[in-house]
């Protein structure tokens, strides 16, 4: 399936060692087009959670899978992305100094500096 959408918030990455090895996940909430907006969080794994196009703002067209498992009675729903690209097939043009998660320690700390 795919979805296009705009990358709302880029979570922080988390990493860990399993039985098969070191593993990487980068979770990535979407906000989707139309009159009534969702936002969706999409997982992707390896070497698939580490895409340029994981910024705030970025306009992404997301190729995923949905999977349900049970668990103690209670059935989970994940939706797994195996592919992100710009959305319309564009280049993205992406500066250098953009966090790519948001992060409280690089909040600015001077209280009189407004944004407005």
């Amino acid at each position: 399936m795919d979805i296009t959408g705009t990358i709302r918030n880029v979570l922080p990455p988390k990493t860990g060692e399993g039985k098969n090895g070191p593993w990487k996940k980068q979770e990535v909430i979407l906000e989707t087009e139309g009159k009534y907006p969702k936002n969706i969080c999409f997982t992707f794994w390896g070497d698939k959670a580490e895409s340029p196009l994981f910024r705030n703002g970025s306009a992404v067209k997301i190729s995923f899978d949905l999977e349900s498992r049970e668990f103690n009675g209670r059935w989970y729903t994940d939706a797994k992305g195996w592919k992100v690209e710009p959305a319309g097939g564009e280049t993205p043009q992406i500066s250098e100094d953009n966090t790519i998660y948001h992060d409280e320690s690089n909040a600015p700390t001077d209280a009189d500096d407004l944004p407005f």
